[in-house]
């Protein structure tokens, strides 16, 4: 009304030719209505031609009579006439506004024009539209052995390297395919450090020089000449026993198997008891690859890319150089079966132990070799490859479902079927959300890594660059690298919160051509003892556990307990998998499919996170129970390095504080209320926050960045304390009282805080946890 006053006062004021446009908008529920007039102070140019106006000029030879019988000239006839005009619209108006009012203010009328709310409001509500049976029931009918020949067929490549053209081939279609499927995509590039061969290294052994084509990335740079020294697979036990046989090991050039650890664990090991490198091959006893097949991989004790450790490597990301401490100092080199045949038959020394196989000898000190590595160190472009499928209640939490893209060869078991297999689910769950119904309470991101040979650098760098965005969002990630390696097992590796998360699925996909589900094919009527086995830290799920806190599972079909033997080589093709499958590799992806769709979707389809918070107190309680006992040694063999003051009793309370608060969670979800989103929420914010608690808040990522207290690594974990005790039991002059009786304090307290953040709000304490 101001609005209107200002205008109408404009035109009595006379100014000329104004324009005016009244917008009149109440929204009411997406309601928008406009009243729009159009006024002018210019009367005669309005009215020109029609009207009034017209009807003047006609009689204008009556005028004079007209002006002499009233008193009153044309002008003031115009005028008259035109405020005439103006209070009727004026009055039109008024009318018009006080009646749209009293519409308003009535929007509960039965008459009212407002659109009801779409039936997708509804949707994003706490019930789901479909039940998990329907759920399981549309994925199983999605996935297909004919679509995964499909495929595999498209995403195979023959050379991918990270940062090749092949591998960026590989990233554009994993990008055009998630767009096909309807889903929001982005990418994230990073510039990233890595070793490349640059000619050859070679191996030089009484008098004969040797040549290799393979190498190991981020190895020191080398000559380097020492007796060689055999050590089995190079595991810390296996450097035990030769230490207890009282062989000098420093400055010793070590020949290692492979299989058992990984590479870089080798390498750390033997780095431990000082020798200058470590050659490393795949015995014939073990490996059918060929005498002359050469391995390839790395040896950084880590995650990511390790010249940039703790931080993402965006390009020109200002830091000053710096190196992660898993580097190894000495030289790596792989080399042939052949080449090391060749070596063993000529050593002398002692008698190696009869459990380490027909070996005779293990070297002696004058058996040098020299070992020249000639790596160089280059910069590559990365680009992982996302798609997100949006949840209708919890948009900002999602499950994350990631496989790596690229591959030292062909890689078709280490990258090319859990690509396939990603893609398959992605496809499959966007048409169940698209034509199904299906309505996903959380949402569901889709990652394809790049890096991933070079120790899952893709993925760690992801982490490192939004570690705080995924904080509190991202609650689980399944991990599809070499998902399919076998046939005769299937292992599992995963944090503890999933555990019921996996024993459900195990009991509901079924086995390959059989009628028996996972669980009864392979469990042996107790999972947990016969198909978990520890996360290893080459895995991609192993950064996203042990240094984000978010719960991880990684899974593979497998023929026993060695890694599948060609890993790492040219020879990593469709027909070696097929030899070792029994040419069921598509029976056997849709089955890994089924298994990891299964548990991604019942993440996003429950109302509360099928995360079990009291699997962790089995765990505590047999770690508590360990370290009581090592500590009661302690006191009782060496008291003099034992602080007085020190107890259990702070540990034990630790404990029990997190028992409870795990037990008073679950009371309290069998009392909520499902309907009741936020309450919902408010649950699962305390079983999200379990994990991410574990990591120790005492270290820091950038010197030790797998922190959590039971499945990192470092002087924080309790395998750290447990080690420091035997230490101080057997008068180690390495161990130090006070320096454990700090680990234990901040062991204690990280633990006593995971209590007190499951407990809920700082009110419900009380001293009561």
């Amino acid at each position: 009304m101001d609005q209107a006053r200002s205008t109408i006062s404009k035109i009595f004021n006379g100014e000329p030719h104004s324009y005016t446009r009244f917008n009149l908008t109440q929204n009411m529920e997406g309601d928008n209505s406009q009243v729009e007039m159009k006024l002018s102070s210019d009367m005669d140019e309005e009215v020109g031609g029609n009207g009034t106006a017209e009807h003047l000029n006609h009689n204008s030879n009556r005028k004079p009579y007209v002006a002499q019988k009233l008193g009153r000239t044309p002008k003031n006839l115009c005028f008259m006439a035109a405020a005439t005009l103006l209070i009727f619209i004026i009055g039109y108006l008024i009318g018009y506004l006080v009646h749209r009012k009293k519409d308003i203010a009535q929007p509960t009328c039965t008459n009212s024009v407002i659109a009801p709310a779409p039936p997708f409001v509804d949707e994003r509500g706490s019930a789901p539209v479909l039940d998990w049976d329907d759920v399981k029931k549309l994925l199983n009918e999605k996935l297909s052995t004919s679509n995964f020949e499909t495929v595999f067929s498209e995403f195979s490549s023959s050379n991918h390297q990270a940062g090749s053209p092949g591998d960026e081939d590989l990233a554009n279609k994993v990008h055009r395919k998630f767009k096909e499927y309807g889903m929001k995509t982005w990418t994230d590039e990073h510039f990233v450090k890595v070793q490349v061969l640059q000619g050859t290294n070679k191996v030089t052994f009484k008098g004969q020089m040797m040549e290799t084509q393979g190498f190991l990335s981020y190895s020191a740079s080398g000559p380097v000449a020492g007796g060689v020294l055999y050590a089995y697979f190079g595991r810390e036990g296996d450097f035990s026993d030769l230490r207890n046989k009282n062989i000098n090991m420093s400055g010793r050039v070590v020949l290692v198997k492979a299989g058992m650890i990984s590479f870089a664990e080798k390498v750390a090991n033997a780095a431990k008891v000082n020798a200058s490198a470590v050659l490393i091959y795949a015995d014939p006893d073990d490996y059918s690859i060929g005498e002359t097949t050469a391995l390839y991989g790395h040896v950084h004790m880590g995650s990511g890319d390790p010249y940039t450790p703790g931080f993402p490597s965006f390009n020109h990301t200002q830091f000053p150089p710096v190196e992660s401490s898993g580097l190894p100092k000495i030289v790596a080199q792989t080399i042939t079966s052949q080449m090391a045949t060749n070596i063993i038959r000529q050593l002398q020394g002692p008698e190696a132990p009869s459990r380490w196989g027909s070996l005779s000898r293990l070297g002696s000190e004058d058996d040098v070799i020299t070992v020249e590595v000639n790596n160089v160190l280059v910069e590559r472009k990365i680009n992982n490859v996302f798609g997100v499928i949006k949840g209708y209640v919890d948009a900002d939490r999602y499950v994350v479902i990631g496989a790596q893209r690229d591959a030292w060869g062909a890689g078709f078991a280490k990258s090319t079927v859990g690509t396939s297999i990603l893609m398959e689910l992605a496809r499959s769950i966007s048409q169940m959300v698209e034509n199904d119904g299906f309505k996903p309470r959380r949402s569901i991101v889709f990652a394809s890594w790049s890096g991933g040979e070079y120790g899952s650098i893709g993925a760690t760098e992801w982490l490192e660059g939004y570690l705080s965005s995924l904080s509190m969002k991202a609650f689980s990630y399944i991990d599809l690298d070499g998902a399919v390696t076998g046939r005769r097992a299937f292992k599992v590796s995963a944090s503890p919160l999933m555990y019921t998360l996996i024993d459900g699925a195990l009991n509901e996909v079924t086995a390959p051509n059989t009628a028996a589900t996972l669980f009864a094919q392979y469990g042996k009527n107790n999972w947990e003892s016969f198909l978990l086995e520890n996360m290893k830290q080459e895995s991609a799920a192993y950064p996203f556990l042990a240094f984000s806190g978010i719960p991880s599972l990684s899974f593979r079909f497998s023929n026993g307990n060695l890694d599948y033997q060609y890993f790492g080589t040219n020879l990593d093709t469709r027909e070696k998998l097929n030899i070792a499958t029994s040419n069921e590799v598509p029976q056997l992806a849709q089955t890994a499919a089924q298994f990891a769709g299964q548990i991604a979707l019942r993440l996003v389809h429950d109302y509360i996170l099928r995360l079990d918070v009291q699997k962790y107190d089995k765990i505590i309680r047999t770690k508590v129970a360990q370290i009581n006992r090592k500590v009661a040694d302690v006191q009782r063999l060496q008291p003099q390095l034992w602080p007085k003051a020190l107890t259990m009793q702070w540990l034990m309370s630790a404990y029990g504080s997190y028992s409870r608060a795990s037990r008073n969670l679950e009371s309290d979800k069998r009392n909520s209320d499902l309907e009741d989103i936020e309450m919902c929420r408010i649950i699962n914010d305390r079983i999200m926050m379990v994990e991410r608690n574990l990591l120790s808040p005492y270290v820091s990522p950038y010197e030790s960045p797998f922190r959590h207290i039971f499945l990192g690594s470092g002087s924080h974990t309790v395998a750290a304390l447990l080690n420091h005790l035997d230490a101080l039991k057997t008068q180690n002059p390495e161990a130090d009282a006070n320096q454990f009786h700090n680990q234990f304090a901040l062991f204690t307290w990280t633990l006593q805080g995971c209590a007190n953040s499951l407990a809920g709000n700082i009110w419900s304490l009380d001293n009561e946890i």
